[in-house]
């Protein structure tokens, strides 16, 4: 015995360690088939529809007059960055879909990481692996603080400014007289 007692339920499952997936990672058989997957269904059904439509909504801004046309080139410049814009905007609107798939892959190792790195995203930043998230009963309990006790505060310091404006000991010294000629030249007397 190490000294530590372990006070774990007999039939509590130990976690996995969260895989390394790193640039040198290959893939198995299953999530190539799932990538293949969400790269054909992605374009087909998310980036070919937005960059038709995104053309489509161009080309008609375009010929109502609303956005002008190349000297040069017409439409085209236009046209072509809607469709680019288009779709990458549906490779981005499938990414979350095509995460599901992975997630639900059983013997994936990147469909772990997924699945685990879910919760790790709810930590700040600077937390990650580093220390675990304090339960709700351990983090400090802020009191709230009603309108009326923020009233009530902000009457005391606005009374207490008034009272050193009145106070004679602060009061600032009084001005002395200056004479000023017509050519705005001052001086004492």
């Amino acid at each position: 015995m190490n000294g530590r007692a372990d006070f774990r339920e007999p039939d509590t499952e130990v976690p996995r360690p969260i895989p390394h997936i790193g640039a040198d990672y290959i893939p198995t058989e299953e999530e190539r088939r799932v990538f293949a997957e969400c790269n054909d269904e992605s374009f087909w059904f998310r980036s070919v529809p937005l960059a038709a439509t995104s053309m489509l909504i161009t080309q008609g801004l375009i010929s109502k007059g609303i956005l002008s046309s190349h000297p040069k080139y017409g439409s085209i410049p236009k046209l072509i960055f809607a469709c680019i814009m288009g779709y990458f905007a549906g490779k981005l609107s499938y990414v979350k879909t095509c995460q599901e798939k992975f997630k639900n892959l059983e013997n994936s190792p990147l469909g772990e990481a997924l699945r685990s790195g879910q919760a790790r995203r709810s930590a700040p930043p600077g937390c990650r692996n580093k220390r675990p998230e304090p339960t709700p009963e351990e983090s400090p309990k802020r009191k709230n603080i009603t309108y009326e006790e923020l009233r009530n505060k902000n009457r005391e310091s606005y009374e207490v400014t008034l009272t050193q404006k009145t106070d004679p000991s602060v009061r600032p010294m009084p001005k002395k007289e200056v004479k000023v000629n017509k050519y705005g030249d001052t001086w004492d007397e």
